[in-house]
């Protein structure tokens, strides 16, 4: 059996290496060439070309919905499971998906009755902070919070539960915004 000296398989890798990191070079130069004609400016970089396009195809900002009130208030909608933080001008401080509960507050007007920055746990067992509760129906009580570990996953459905859960940012923006007495607007 003929045996192969270490010289020809570093000889053959190298070799190997070369030729595909100029196949790769060859493919970046072409794509390259391509962008800034794209971009309808000589000389316009890839980036500036990528930015540009980001921009272009950025999602509109959500509305807020109509018939949901005036006035400075927090709007939830159920089917679109989304808030917006509504100033006294009615424009959209801010918006957010949120994670619903398994159970839902009946559409109508609101006040927050209890709003706390503490740490403690939901009734899904949760550890939770910002917890600003504005409904309750039964013994199911409704509220935006934040898990402490900044998950929103989807709520054990075998539990009955109305602790509806934002990020960690969008939690303390909510918090932020409001204070006990506070309007919440539930929508369909």
């Amino acid at each position: 059996m003929a045996r192969i000296g270490t010289g020809a398989v570093v000889t053959t890798l190298t070799a190997s290496a070369l030729a595909l990191v100029t196949v790769l070079a060859l493919q970046a130069k072409s794509s390259a060439n391509v962008t800034p004609a794209a971009s309808g400016k000589p000389g316009a970089s890839a980036s500036a070309a990528a930015g540009a396009s980001a921009k272009a195809s950025a999602p509109k900002p959500v509305a807020v919905p109509a018939r949901s009130g005036t006035g400075k208030r927090v709007v939830y909608a159920l089917g679109a499971k989304r808030v917006w933080l509504v100033t006294a001008a009615g424009t959209a401080a801010r918006t957010f998906t949120v994670q619903p509960s398994t159970l839902s507050p009946s559409v109508g007007t609101y006040n927050v009755y209890s709003h706390s920055a503490d740490t403690r746990h939901g009734s899904d067992g949760v550890e939770i902070k910002n917890v600003v509760i504005f409904a309750q129906r039964g013994s199911t009580v409704f509220g935006f919070s934040s898990a402490t570990d900044g998950t929103t996953p989807a709520p054990d459905p075998a539990k009955k539960t109305g602790g509806i859960r934002e990020t960690l940012g969008d939690g303390q923006a909510l918090f932020d915004f409001t204070v006990a007495g506070s309007k919440v607007v539930v929508v369909a």
